[in-house]
């Protein structure tokens, strides 16, 4: 215990120091933030990241602990970006819904510090940050039952001027919420989105309740909290239930374990870095146009991970094609792949450029 005492205490005096060390390390970024607003410069710069990791990796005297210093680091540089954006008012990040909605949840856990900007329809996200009232826009693109919304996978198409820079996948789970105290045997009405809903029929029916459709659960969530009736519950996360003072009466009802939803980060820099890269493009219409597409991308060693078709905005029967690949976008394979396809297709455009491990990277990194 002894040991173990020294251990810690000899923690605690490191962390004070880191603590002093890191309010300098923070009015330096002020600093940074100061020139770039004067010289009108981005807040990321992913050549510079790139290079403040490998000169610490460098000059850490044990290298056992790189792989752990280097998510240190990169950490440490999200807090700067976030507190840049903050400072230069870049930090406003646009929604679709209400609080405690999925696409608040994903935007809280990839932009913890940002400013949330909740609008109407999916429309007025693209437009927020095309118009510049947002840095980035956080959106679904894909569920892992429903398939991909096409409406979103549209406006992408139909906003050449933004990049998808980040893709975070969600874990949808649907919990029974209601007010403090009430029972499961109390509730007698079940509100929330109609999807959520016939996610959750079948425990629904168990209870014997009957349910009324709302137009997303966040909002069903905060009308039961304004209610202030035990008898009426809603279908939500844990998340929202906090967020509106409701609890948990019952954990994951909805059938489904493996429910996740993606969602995508929009924003009107172009990234650099990702293991993944997603294209929109447009062939002739003509027989074997898109199969010479295919053949190029597996000639050249790309592992094809989605490919998807949308109709033609005001061209009937024609079509528009995304696609995702596997791989750097900045290497040379990459980029004489881009050059063939230039050859083959009508329109070919980058739309993002990501790396898509499941999990968001935090603090906005994605910008």
């Amino acid at each position: 215990m002894d040991e173990l005492q020294a251990a810690r205490g000899q923690i605690d005096a490191i962390d004070s120091q880191m603590a002093r060390l890191f309010c300098q390390r923070m009015d330096a970024v002020r600093a940074v933030a100061e020139y770039k607003r004067a010289h009108g410069l981005e807040v990321l710069d992913a050549s510079r990241e790139d290079a403040v990791v490998q000169k610490n990796r460098e000059k850490l005297p044990n290298a056992a602990y790189a792989g752990y210093y280097e998510d240190f680091i990169r950490h440490l540089m999200g807090l700067s970006r976030a507190m840049q954006r903050a400072l230069l008012g870049r930090d406003a990040v646009a929604y679709q819904g209400a609080e405690g909605a999925f696409s608040f949840i994903a935007l809280r856990r990839l932009f913890p510090h940002g400013r949330a900007l909740g609008f109407a329809t999916w429309d007025e996200v693209f437009d927020a940050v095309e118009g510049g009232d947002a840095s980035f826009g956080v959106l679904p693109f894909e569920n892992s039952k429903a398939g991909d919304v096409s409406a979103v996978l549209d406006l992408c198409f139909a906003h050449p001027s933004l990049y998808v820079s980040a893709v975070y996948d969600l874990p949808v789970r649907q919990d029974l919420v209601g007010l403090p105290g009430a029972g499961l045997g109390q509730v007698k009405l079940v509100v929330s989105h109609e999807q959520a809903l016939r996610q959750s029929a079948r425990f629904l029916e168990s209870l014997g309740v009957k349910t009324r459709a709302y137009s997303n659960t966040a909002e069903a969530a905060k009308y039961v909290a304004g209610l202030q009736d035990p008898a009426v519950a809603a279908v939500a996360s844990a998340d929202t239930a906090a967020l509106y003072g409701l609890e948990v009466l019952a954990q994951g009802i909805n059938t489904s374990a493996d429910n996740a939803t993606r969602f995508i980060v929009i924003g009107r820099q172009r990234p650099e870095q990702g293991n993944r890269f997603s294209l929109l493009f447009t062939v002739d219409h003509k027989a074997g146009a898109l199969a010479r597409v295919i053949r190029l991308i597996g000639e050249a060693g790309y592992n094809l991970e989605s490919i998807k078709s949308r109709p033609m905005p005001g061209v009937p029967w024609e079509y528009y094609f995304y696609t995702e690949l596997v791989g750097d976008v900045n290497d040379a394979q990459s980029q004489a792949l881009l050059a063939s396809l230039d050859g083959v297709c009508r329109t070919v455009r980058l739309l993002g450029v990501y790396s898509c491990s499941g999990r968001g990277n935090g603090q906005g990194g994605a910008g």
